[in-house]
């Protein structure tokens, strides 16, 4: 089985090719970068995601030589992050899932992360406090799917942790 997968959660987008063993044939991104002590808004953020997805497509399938017919799914990441850059590879998804006739795959992009180190460790059934930029959350994995026993959005514990030392 053959994945499209497209991220777009914050200021990266990114499009690539990956089989079901987790070998990843393709990984073009383009990263949205502020004037220094500047971040980047949704609005801006989703304008440049617009306008380099396109060719990110084309780049993710002429690396690994493959066609749409090749592909077997289109993946996307459907939260958490920032609404408007998860927008445009939401409609990008949907757009070509008809055009090419694939079915879409929503994907958690913490659970994704998680999937990328139990392919890479070998791990059967991890626990794990999973800590990113604007959220945490503790995730396990049972009965065949991962549940979230606690989260928040607010402020991820490293942000909280570098508060708290004052760094």
């Amino acid at each position: 089985m053959i994945a499209l997968g497209f991220a777009g959660s914050a200021n990266k987008i990114g499009v690539g090719v990956v089989t079901l063993d987790g070998t990843i044939l393709s990984n073009p991104r383009h990263t949205y970068i502020t004037p220094p002590g500047q971040g980047f808004l949704p609005r801006e953020t989703a304008q440049h995601h617009l306008q380099h997805i396109f060719p990110l497509v084309k780049s993710a399938l002429k690396i690994p030589q493959i066609t749409p017919e090749d592909i077997d799914c289109l993946c996307y990441t459907k939260g958490p992050g920032m609404g408007a850059p998860l927008q445009v590879a939401a409609i990008v998804v949907r757009i070509l899932s008809q055009l090419w006739k694939k079915p879409i795959v929503a994907v958690n992009y913490c659970v994704a992360h998680i999937e990328m180190g139990r392919v890479v460790t070998g791990a059967d059934d991890p626990v794990l406090l999973y800590v990113s930029g604007g959220n945490t959350q503790v995730i396990a994995y049972s009965e065949g799917r991962y549940r979230i026993f606690g989260e928040t959005i607010d402020i991820a514990v490293g942000n909280c942790l570098e508060r708290f030392a004052g760094f």
